[in-house]
């Protein structure tokens, strides 16, 4: 009788033992896969905020901002002295990014820079002595120019001429070359023999500032694309909510840099060609068609519109195969951030105003109201 009660108080401290044994090993787990996630979200998270880092701190910026930095400061002061300007956005990150690429022999002296540099365009100065020098040209590329009107502006300011820089910037052997130097914002998709110029639109509106006397053509292209670059990865993680192509991206930038002037215009405007291409239409954008035209004119007529090219939106039911001017950034923003409505149609009155309308019917009616011979005169 005693060893039966035994054996049962045996098996009952033994069964309370796996049971306690099976809470602990589930506690563990449960601690262990918890301890794994908040790893994993803070090495994304730090990963993230050290990209963000080391990026400009708003690529935008045509400030110039003077800093001093003193005779022996170490890459702590330097970095301290960059943050409290603004100049970088942490100076931690600086610091390890700099002991990381065995950056040093920093100059003291009074530097001019700008919110605009990436931390190694900042490093180059401060390593090359850049003190101070005043650029030899400031030149300003408005939005919505095209390739041939920027070779323009570029050529009555610089040593090149108009006709150098065309033939450059459609030189393929050139290209293939930026192809592989900026692969993050060119592909071969440029290359296309339909496009009439390669980099059409990939040279960002933007004001460049050029310290030698006579900079090349390749200089102004480069420094341009890197702006480009510059202004395009800052929306990465808009473009992954967007099934568009960079090369698509700009296309788009482009039609609503042609067609509107404000944000909110820009914005509308995106969602109406979105709205439009989703229900297989065409955008019908008279830009385009001035484009493949290849003139300038004050109104689109009705004959202008047979014209066969990949760019004639009024004949194509997709976006044109490339971009037909450089653009604003708030054209991009309105390309990856389009405003949501149910507006199929826009039309300009003579008086620069936008008129949205949902149906063709609509869209009628707003042209007789608007776009009379009555109302011109």
């Amino acid at each position: 009788m005693f060893k039966g009660k035994g054996t049962n108080n045996f098996r009952k401290n033994l069964l309370a033992r796996n049971t306690e044994a099976k809470t602990v090993r589930k506690v563990v787990t449960i601690i262990a896969v918890a301890l794994i996630l908040i790893f994993l979200i803070g090495s994304v998270s730090g990963y993230m905020y050290i990209k963000s880092a080391l990026k400009p701190v708003d690529p935008q910026s045509e400030e110039e901002i003077e800093v001093s930095i003193p005779v022996g400061s170490s890459t702590s002061t330097i970095a301290k002295i960059l943050e409290d300007q603004d100049l970088i956005k942490d100076a931690r990150i600086f610091r390890f990014y700099t002991k990381f690429k065995n950056y040093s022999n920093f100059q003291a002296g009074d530097y001019t820079l700008s919110p605009s540099y990436s931390i190694d365009e900042i490093v180059e100065r401060l390593q090359g002595g850049k003190v101070m020098e005043e650029p030899a040209h400031v030149i300003t590329i408005p939005e919505g120019k095209t390739i041939e009107e920027i070779a323009t502006i570029y050529s009555n300011q610089l040593s090149f001429t108009k006709e150098e820089f065309l033939d450059k910037v459609e030189d393929e052997d050139y290209i293939e070359e930026l192809i592989e130097k900026y692969p993050a914002i060119l592909s071969d998709t440029i290359l296309d023999s339909e496009i009439k110029t390669p980099l059409e639109g990939y040279l960002f509106a933007a004001t460049y500032s050029f310290y030698e006397d006579e900079p090349s053509v390749e200089k102004v292209v480069e420094d341009m694309l890197e702006k480009t670059k510059e202004v395009v990865e800052a929306y990465n993680d808009d473009m992954d909510d967007q099934d568009l192509t960079i090369h698509e991206l700009l296309t788009m930038a482009s039609l609503i840099e042609n067609e509107a002037r404000s944000e909110e215009e820009r914005k509308m405007i995106a969602g109406i060609f979105y709205n439009r291409l989703d229900e297989g239409m065409t955008l019908q954008t008279d830009p385009t068609v001035l484009y493949a035209q290849g003139e300038h004119k004050e109104e689109v007529l009705l004959d202008d519109l047979d014209i066969d090219s990949p760019y004639n939106t009024y004949k194509i039911e997709s976006l044109p195969i490339g971009p037909i001017s450089n653009f604003a950034k708030n054209s991009l923003e309105a390309a990856l951030l389009p405003e949501d409505s149910d507006y199929m149609y826009f039309l300009h009155d003579f008086d620069g105003n936008i008129h949205y309308a949902k149906t063709h019917d609509e869209h009628v009616q707003l042209k007789e109201e608007y776009r009379s011979e009555d109302e011109k005169e």
